[in-house]
């Protein structure tokens, strides 16, 4: 068959000529297959991406500002409370410690402030001071008609 260092040359200069697979091209071979999807169901790679994604998904808001919080709102700085007449209007039970109106114009004035800004523009028709046991008036019971 020929001789053997011949065929010895022969294999090392065949092993010279073959480069070493670098780990560098399977490490990126891997992130192709990763990002192409390219895995079939219920393989190891194919559970390993579904993890990576739900970890993503339940960990990023924690871990990543994404601005998307609501806005904070800041209820009025009255307690007001709305309440049907049974006629098919609203009747406004403003609390009294948001009206320092002395005379009746003023408190008529304050009350309508406070309104208008929950309902927008409406006339008042009718205002009745609620008092508790000492006389003390607690809220404001505000009939009102819309424009």
């Amino acid at each position: 068959m020929g001789d053997p260092q011949t065929s010895w040359n022969r294999v090392e200069a065949n092993a010279a000529v073959s480069k070493p697979v670098a780990p560098v091209a399977g490490i990126w071979r891997t992130l192709r297959s990763y990002i192409l999807w390219s895995h079939e169901r219920g393989s190891v790679q194919y559970d390993v991406m579904v993890t990576l994604i739900l970890l993503f998904v339940f960990f990023s808001p924690k871990l990543i500002n994404f601005k998307d919080k609501p806005v904070e709102h800041n209820p009025h700085p009255t307690g007001v409370v709305v309440i049907p007449d049974g006629q098919g209007g609203l009747i406004y039970q403003v609390e009294a410690s948001a009206v320092a109106g002395e005379d009746e114009g003023a408190r008529q004035a304050e009350l309508l402030a406070i309104i208008e800004a929950i309902s927008g523009e409406v006339s008042i028709t009718k205002v009745e001071a609620e008092r508790n046991r000492s006389g003390r008036v607690e809220h404001y019971k505000v009939w009102v008609d819309r424009k």
